[in-house]
C-alpha cells in the first residue's frame, strides 16, 4: 500500500467548490441509473421560482423563494410581515408556488425546511407531513423537515 501525504486546508474556495461540484454530479451520474436518465432533460437542471406579495405601495409585503428540481418544489424561504401575519397571505403564497410547480413544472412534491418556533404547525395546516425532525439543529431550536404531495 503507497502512503501518501496531503495538505488538508479549510479556505473558501470557489474555484475548487465548483470542481467538486462538477467531480460529485459525475460520480453520482455514474452510480445512479435515475440521475443518469436525467440528464440532457429539463428535469436536470434547478430552475428558481420566487413568489412575491405586494402591498397598494409596492412594498414588500411576504414572498416565497424555491426552486424545482425533478418533480419537487423546494421551499427555501416564505415570508410574511409580521403585521400581516395570521391573515391568510402565507398561504397563499405558499399555495401559488405549488400551483405553478404542479401546472407549468410537473412537480409531483414539495419539501421545506422549518424550524420550532417558525411555522411547523402552519406547513402541516397546509397539508405538509413531517418527515424529518433535527433536535439542537442549532443548539436549543428543533429543525423540521416536511413534505407535501401536490397531485
Amino acid at each position: 500500500m503507497v502512503s501518501r501525504m496531503f495538505r488538508i486546508e479549510t479556505e473558501v474556495d470557489k474555484e475548487r467548490r465548483d470542481l467538486l461540484r462538477s467531480r460529485l454530479r459525475a460520480a453520482n451520474t455514474t452510480a445512479s441509473p435515475i440521475l443518469r436518465g436525467l440528464r440532457g432533460t429539463p428535469g436536470e437542471r434547478e430552475l428558481p421560482l420566487h413568489v412575491w406579495a405586494l402591498d397598494h405601495h409596492d412594498r414588500l409585503a411576504g414572498g416565497l423563494v424555491g426552486h424545482t428540481w425533478t418533480t419537487w418544489l423546494h421551499v427555501t424561504y416564505l415570508w410574511v410581515d409580521e403585521r400581516l401575519r395570521g391573515g391568510g397571505l402565507g398561504s397563499r403564497l405558499l399555495a401559488q408556488a405549488e400551483h405553478v410547480a404542479r401546472t407549468e413544472r410537473g412537480c409531483l412534491n414539495a419539501r421545506l425546511e422549518t424550524w420550532d418556533f417558525q411555522a411547523p404547525e402552519f406547513y402541516k395546516k397546509q397539508g405538509y407531513d413531517v418527515v424529518c425532525v433535527i433536535p439542537d439543529y442549532p443548539p436549543g431550536i428543533t429543525e423540521y423537515t416536511l413534505t407535501k404531495r401536490l397531485s
